[in-house]
């Protein structure tokens, strides 16, 4: 399935000022907390969303794993596009510090990995998104009463000196999940992640969206390479739309 670059201010399924915020638990510990925030700025004249993700390590949980994550991404409010991106971390002692910055009318990307001083140069095509700026498109590009069950969603995805990388979202259909707010009718998907360091393989995320105009996210279960975690939604303010809970 693709989608045209159609995403606009006025039809956006979100707005600057949005934050959210996640509760995140790895086995028995109540891990950390995650948060993701949209800010407005403008980027070479072009207006642009900032969001800023942040997470950390809390209490017990940062004893034995610490993490300290912090990702960007600025792209445009009227097409979706990324322009650049920052991917800074510290998961236990492993860490990265890197910034692209995408070219769309050469349609490259330089990849500055700041803490080994190395700099990679991508060709990429019109449909390219980094890790954030894809999660953000994909709300304002799909709508539920078009997706088919067992059907995939692809994009092209840079975030890493891997390269391009294919990204896969499939489609599980409908559930109802019950949440501190009460229960809310998700969406279920499937994203196809790369295995190795973090996940036990491709099919190891599942990911619950409101089933709303909204389209944030509720709940994400992993299967890591060590363990596993799930991580739910526990704060939000900013919503462009109403959340919808189901009354009972």
């Amino acid at each position: 399935m693709t989608f045209s670059l159609s995403a606009q201010e006025n039809n956006s399924a979100f707005r600057a000022g949005e934050w959210l915020r996640f509760r995140i638990h790895y086995g028995i510990f109540n891990a950390s907390y995650a948060t993701l925030q949209v800010k407005s700025d403008t980027m070479k004249g072009v207006p642009v969303y900032h969001v800023v993700g942040n997470g950390k390590t809390t209490g017990l949980a940062s004893i034995f794993f610490k993490v300290d994550d912090t990702y960007e991404s600025y792209f445009g409010m009227e097409d979706g596009k990324p322009y650049k991106f920052v991917r800074k971390i510290d998961e236990g002692g492993y860490t990265k510090d890197i910034e692209i910055n995408f070219d769309h009318r050469s349609q490259s990307a330089e990849l500055n990995d700041k803490k080994n001083n190395k700099k990679f140069n991508f060709a990429v095509k019109e449909d390219i998104q980094d890790l954030i700026s894809a999660f953000y498109f994909l709300r304002n590009n799909y709508k539920a009463e078009d997706l088919e069950v067992g059907k995939s969603i692809d994009l092209n995805m840079l975030y890493d000196d891997d390269g391009v990388f294919k990204f896969k979202l499939k489609y599980l259909g409908n559930e109802v999940l019950k949440t501190k707010y009460g229960k809310v009718e998700c969406l279920k998907f499937r994203p196809y992640v790369q295995s190795g360091r973090v996940f036990k393989e491709q099919e190891s995320l599942a990911l619950w969206v409101s089933n709303d105009l909204n389209k944030i996210p509720i709940r994400i279960k992993a299967d890591l390479a060590v363990g596993s975690i799930k991580a739910d939604l526990d704060g939000y303010n900013g919503l462009k739309n109403q959340f919808k809970i189901i009354m009972e």
